[in-house]
């Protein structure tokens, strides 16, 4: 009976590590919903320069987290270059501002269009942080069409974004330059989300992990270990910022944990426990609580969805895992993303399930 248990354990164990195993390459599937067609990349393998072993070591990091511990999850929004009017703005406002509820499960936050910045912080009032979506750190000049730190924090922000992948690639904003940001942001008294994330040439290298890593070390520079308490990360794999494709919460996951494995290097384990990492790049109402219920994703920067009351408010009012029907919803949350090979993550749910149950019993024996 013995011999017949380890052969079973072993078979479920064999077959989930190699359905599950972040570093294959597999197939990239499309998802269709009723309200949007979001392709899911399992592509995970991370980066060229880190050990096999990384995975494991980076998910230990903050891996016991509860989702309302010591990271409370950031919803927020980036309006980028929209709505097109003031009028526009406000409706949008105040469908948001209506969404956020007494249960919302996180902090919300939304980045607006400088001309909107006041109207949208008087119609949300303490309900959503209102941010800026850039930040010159020239604080004062002939720097035509500049924005300073100073000027938004005068007027009540004290959120900015800072190398977001469009600033970087479209106006070409260097790793120095965006440092330069974060630390007059911290200089100020504010406070910054630092966005960082590999193009789809990089992915396909396997290059993510090591991107993030020096995106991360170099906009960072500067900022000491007491700051560390006005900063968030958001991890945006550029390949899938309005592209309709979305990285498998496993994938993210991944990347979230290493990112987190360099904040301990960097600051500490405590420090690298209580920063909040984002995931940004097609967030929707459908793939929402499938990322958010990974231990090492803290929250979402949403683009496109943010610019529907409706889309937006179900991202602000995710599921929060460990809920009654979570299995059951888990299952058919995944039920229609085919992995490796034809074979389901619902299987996968079964096998895992399935070799718990059997150690458990073997445990008995």
């Amino acid at each position: 009976m013995k011999f017949s248990l380890f052969s079973v354990l072993g078979l479920a164990i064999g077959t989930s590590a190699f359905v599950s195993n972040p570093t294959q390459k597999l197939v990239s599937t499309t998802t269709t919903s009723t309200s949007t067609t979001t392709t899911s990349i399992t592509t995970a393998s991370i980066t060229s320069s880190t050990p096999s072993s990384t995975v494991a070591t980076a998910g230990a990091i903050g891996s016991s987290t509860q989702l309302f511990g010591k990271r409370k999850p950031f919803i927020t929004g980036n309006w980028k270059l929209n709505p097109a009017t003031k009028a526009e703005a406000i409706s949008l406002a105040q469908d948001i501002a209506a969404s956020v509820q007494a249960d919302s499960p996180g902090d919300v936050g939304l980045f607006v269009p400088f001309p909107f910045i006041e109207t949208v912080m008087k119609i949300c009032g303490d309900k959503v942080t209102v941010g800026a979506e850039m930040v010159t750190p020239e604080m004062k000049g002939a720097f035509t069409g500049g924005i300073s730190p100073s000027m938004l924090k005068s007027i009540g922000v004290q959120w900015a974004l800072a190398g977001h992948s469009e600033r970087r690639t479209i106006n070409k904003e260097s790793d120095e330059y965006i440092n330069a940001q974060c630390v007059k942001l911290i200089e100020n008294g504010m406070s910054v989300i630092l966005c960082i994330g590999e193009t789809i040439d990089e992915y396909e290298l396997n290059l993510a992990g090591a991107i993030c890593e020096v995106q991360l070390k170099k906009g960072l520079s500067g900022i000491s270990k007491e700051d560390m308490s006005r900063v968030a990360i958001a991890y945006e794999p550029v390949w899938a910022i309005g592209t309709g494709k979305v990285a498998t919460p496993e994938f993210a996951q991944t990347v979230h944990a290493q990112i987190r494995e360099t904040l301990a290097e960097m600051y500490g384990k405590d420090i690298a426990d209580t920063t909040r990492i984002l995931y940004g790049g097609s967030v929707s109402p459908d793939s929402v609580d499938g990322l958010l219920a990974k231990p090492d994703i803290d929250g979402a920067l949403v683009g496109g969805a943010s610019l529907s009351g409706e889309s937006f408010g179900r991202i602000i009012n995710f599921k929060v895992s460990g809920s009654s029907n979570d299995e059951d919803s888990d299952e058919e949350h995944v039920a229609s993303e085919t992995s490796v090979n034809g074979q389901t993550k619902k299987d996968t749910g079964k096998l895992g399930r399935l070799k718990s149950k059997l150690k458990s019993v073997f445990a008995k024996k």
